[in-house]
């Protein structure tokens, strides 16, 4: 049964893809008042905290990728259940661990922006990032249960990958939910909805970084600088990074990149340089189909080069096709860092308490809800790292 809700919400919505720039003059995100249905089955209402600016995020408002519109945008949350729906209250007996199923008015949570269903083919072989049920739902801007949750005057307001976290309450399903410690503070707690399970992820999960292996990451944004502290936090030796902001450059090497270089046209011969031939792995983390060809230039014979980037669709790649036999070599895709969010996102904080993720250094700017077409520019001009928008 759900609790009572508010019958509304504030969110940042965008009405048309492919907006001219400056964003801070043209503001693409409008703030508005929408109507926000009750938690249906299997639903949580949730009082938002905290939401980082994505370049996913500013992929839809450039229309990179093509989303439906409207849409109210934001995937990468945390907050606070205030309310919910049929089948998801957690048992008056359990701890309230994060092994207990359910969950409770109170919980502190992140949102993974792939719901699971826990029924296809890819959920039941342990790959809920690719859950099918989950893609199409995102794909036709719904909740996994089907339909929307929030209204305007002219009809429906599509979900942006079954979150919508520029707001300030959201229905989502369950099954997009993880609870987390709530001793996190919640601008850092919404990094682990995506740039820490992206970037940490696809170094873990994906490429299976050992002890003293060799890692190059291309591209310093949040998930880039996220899959560098993953890679530290692993063991790798060294850690290379690539970028063409200074700023980013030297951040990486206060968070112990054992090399940082500014991209260039000769960045394939000095990262092979300072890793004896080229690192065992590679991760592309820009979302450029030319700079994963660089990426993959760069990596040694039998060495794996992993791209959690997303380009436009239209974008092609073009690799010597000999040398992934020749050389052993591995080009692969990771989407959601291949995690298990629930598995996942509770280690990922875990090492964060522990001090050996230190992805709060990532957090460079904190903006009012007003001030996040000012954030797309920024973001789109390639300064800071993570944005966050706090909601009092």
């Amino acid at each position: 049964m759900s609790t009572a809700h508010p019958t509304t919400t504030t969110a940042a919505v965008l009405r048309e893809t492919g907006v001219d720039r400056p964003y801070d003059e043209t503001r693409p995100l409008t703030l508005e008042t929408l109507t926000l249905d009750p938690p249906g089955r299997g639903e949580l209402l949730v009082r938002v905290r905290a939401a980082g600016l994505c370049h996913s995020d500013l992929s839809t408002v450039n229309g990179d990728r093509p989303r439906p519109t409207p849409m109210a945008l934001g995937h990468e949350v945390a907050g606070e259940v205030v309310g919910l729906g049929e089948g998801t209250a957690r048992p008056a007996d359990a701890d309230g661990g994060s092994g207990a199923l359910g969950f409770a008015v109170g919980d502190h949570v992140v949102m993974a922006f792939v719901p699971s269903c826990g029924a296809c083919d890819p959920c039941r072989q342990g790959r809920p990032a690719l859950c099918e049920p989950g893609a199409a739902a995102n794909g036709r801007g719904e909740l996994l249960a089907g339909g929307r949750r929030l209204h305007d005057g002219d009809g429906d307001v599509h979900h942006h990958l079954g979150v919508s976290g520029f707001s300030d309450h959201v229905v989502v399903s369950a099954r997009s939910v993880v609870r987390i410690d709530p001793e996190v503070p919640w601008e850092v707690a919404a990094l682990f909805g995506c740039a820490v399970l992206t970037g940490v992820g696809a170094v873990v999960n994906a490429a299976k970084v050992r002890p003293g292996e060799s890692v190059a990451i291309f591209g310093l944004g949040g998930v880039g600088l996220a899959a560098m502290l993953g890679a530290i936090a692993a063991g790798a030796h060294p850690v290379v990074v690539v970028d063409v902001v200074e700023e980013k450059l030297e951040l990486a090497r206060e968070l112990g990149a054992t090399h940082a270089i500014s991209s260039g046209d000769d960045v394939v011969e000095r990262v092979r340089a300072v890793t004896g031939g080229g690192p065992d792995h590679a991760i592309e983390t820009v979302g450029s189909a030319g700079v994963l060809a660089t990426a993959y230039a760069a990596t040694r014979r039998g060495g794996v080069t992993t791209t959690v980037g997303l380009p436009h669709p239209s974008a092609s790649l073009s690799i010597p096709a000999v040398s992934l036999t020749a050389e052993e070599r591995t080009l692969q895709g990771s989407y959601l860092g291949s995690c298990v969010p629930e598995r996942d996102i509770p280690r990922f904080v875990a090492l964060y308490r522990a001090g050996r993720l230190p992805v709060d250094r990532l957090l460079t700017h904190r903006l009012r809800p007003d001030e996040i077409n000012a954030g797309f520019e920024r973001l789109a001009k390639g300064e800071g790292v993570r944005q966050v928008v706090v909601f009092d």
